[in-house]
């Protein structure tokens, strides 16, 4: 026993008063535009891909379910606080979904191009609140 180092516990760190939180950064703003372009994706899509009445229904109720998801689960200020790895995975479908919506529209370049930059921000942003 005498080999183990001497080792003292921490003070663990003084709480945030009520009421405040860290300041959002550029990946927090970089976040939600990708987000905002998914639910505008999302919207797009509903409108243009189904025929009436349906596209009223998608093109309100895809959005409505991404914003749903976004805030409830990947927002900076989410309302439930998950696990990094399944705060990912959500974050990663709706990209993944806004991504498929382009492709099935015939607009693999924007898709393409929408999924590169938002699977960056994720992981950068990922990796931030990991770290």
């Amino acid at each position: 026993m005498s080999e183990l180092p001497h080792v003292r516990p921490e003070r663990p760190a003084e709480p945030q008063p009520a009421g405040t939180r860290s300041p959002l950064s550029a990946l927090d703003l970089l976040s939600l535009l990708c987000a905002l372009f998914a639910v505008g994706t999302m919207a797009f899509w509903g409108f243009t891909a189904w025929d009436a009445p349906w596209n009223l229904v998608f093109g309100i109720g895809t959005p409505l379910l991404t914003l749903i998801l976004w805030g409830l689960f990947v927002s900076p200020r989410a309302v439930f606080v998950v696990h990094p790895f399944a705060r990912g995975v959500i974050e990663l479908l709706i990209y993944l979904s806004a991504t498929i919506a382009w492709w099935s529209g015939g607009q693999v370049w924007i898709g393409l191009g929408f999924a590169v930059v938002a699977v960056t921000v994720g992981v950068l942003s990922g990796r931030k609140r990991v770290a």
